[in-house]
């Protein structure tokens, strides 16, 4: 194993690592989600390479459409990143989870030790072709693509993907990496049990009187009506999650009501209701004086957390007339949740690096060249893998 010991620089080994799966295979596990700027200057590139996303939203002449829409964001967006001290977290807690995540891998599975990580971010750097290069560079064979986005919708994890086909046929021609994928994980029991200590926690400062009748808001951020018709699995799959989590807390003896919302959007498009910051209005107007919000499509606090939930929405529901306004903690380092990240991953590897048939599945409606393109080539790597299994 020293063969395959890697010497990387201190200030290298912080945002990038390999693993072996063998004497002779090096394996990587490269950590893919949004990202978020780091500092003010990164603010306006963030934006500009978020609407330019096709995507995340469709737009005539998008290369100058998205720029455009960036420019006249980018003053609000930089004011809400100094509220929350500037810059986004998700990549401190990324790299958290990532080394946790390894740590365990190694002494739970020390025949592929030891096991490593790349942080590669769609919109920001660390980015998606960094990555790539650090692990050609780094010698790795295999690698072992898991989304962040625990549920899957073609705008988060299916642009990562796009992303990294691109990438990889740019990097790669000769197709010396060999890929695999952890493409959703929303209703994985050590997810599930994770979120519900999170909310278990807020329902118990709660105030007697109203710990056990406060509704449980489950907030993620919402989608285009127009995604969601053409089907876009994201909807089933945070429900899916939202359900699990409840029975868990019911198994627990927390029996609050709960509804699904969500949250975050913009433009003029209709998008997926109802709305979060429209039912905390609701409920505050109709006489609850109590709210916990659950962050369930995040596992990592951002701007969406911490400006829009505990900011933005806060102040919404301290006019409305709620007195407690719970947020339940994202998942950022919480040990249960880098628990369950290790087993995910080991079920994966000890599995012979499954492709989930999901994955594979179009979606109803009409979907991009991109995408297409893009599924075929995580079906070529799936045969490909079935091949070498033989």
């Amino acid at each position: 194993m020293n063969a395959l010991t890697l010497r990387l620089s201190a200030a290298k080994c912080a945002c990038s690592f390999s693993t072996s799966s063998s004497a002779s295979t090096k394996l990587g596990i490269l950590m893919m989600n949004m990202g978020g700027p780091r500092t003010q200057n990164d603010v306006g590139q963030f934006l500009t390479n978020l609407f330019s996303d096709r995507d995340i939203i469709k737009l005539p002449m998008q290369s100058i459409a998205g720029q455009v829409i960036a420019r006249r964001r980018v003053g609000k967006i930089k004011e809400q990143y100094m509220q929350i001290g500037g810059g986004s977290p998700i990549e401190k807690w990324t790299r958290a989870q990532g080394s946790g995540m390894v740590k365990q891998l190694d002494r739970t599975n020390p025949d592929t030790a030891p096991h490593s990580y790349y942080v590669g971010f769609r919109y920001t750097e660390p980015n998606t072709p960094q990555a790539v290069e650090d692990m050609i560079a780094d010698g790795v064979d295999h690698v072992i693509a898991f989304t962040q986005y625990q549920q899957f919708s073609g705008s988060t994890t299916g642009s990562n993907l796009n992303e990294l086909y691109r990438v990889q046929k740019r990097l790669d021609p000769e197709s010396k990496l060999q890929w695999s994928f952890i493409d959703r994980w929303g209703t994985h029991p050590k997810l599930v049990s994770s979120f519900a200590d999170r909310v278990e926690a807020q329902i118990a400062k709660l105030t007697d009187d109203v710990r056990h009748a406060t509704p449980i808001l489950f907030s993620a951020h919402s989608l285009p009506l127009n995604v969601v018709d053409r089907g876009d699995p994201y909807v089933a799959e945070v429900g899916g999650t939202v359900a699990y989590v409840v029975n868990e807390l019911r198994r627990r003896g927390v029996n609050n009501p709960y509804r699904l919302v969500w949250q975050s959007a913009v433009g003029p498009l209709r998008w997926l209701g109802p709305q979060t910051e429209a039912t905390i209005r609701h409920y505050g107007s109709i006489g609850y004086s109590s709210l916990v919000m659950v962050p369930i499509a995040f596992t990592s606090d951002h701007i969406e957390t911490l400006f829009e939930l505990d900011i933005e929405y806060g102040k919404v529901a301290r006019e409305a007339g709620i007195s407690q306004y719970m947020r339940a903690e994202a998942l950022n380092d919480h040990p249960p949740f880098i628990d369950a990240l290790a087993t995910i991953v080991k079920e994966h590897i000890d599995a012979g690096f499954p492709t989930s048939p999901q994955l594979l599945l179009p979606d109803p409606g009409s979907e991009s060249a991109q995408t297409i393109t893009t599924r075929k080539w995580i079906a070529a790597q799936a045969a490909s893998q079935a091949e070498r299994k033989k």
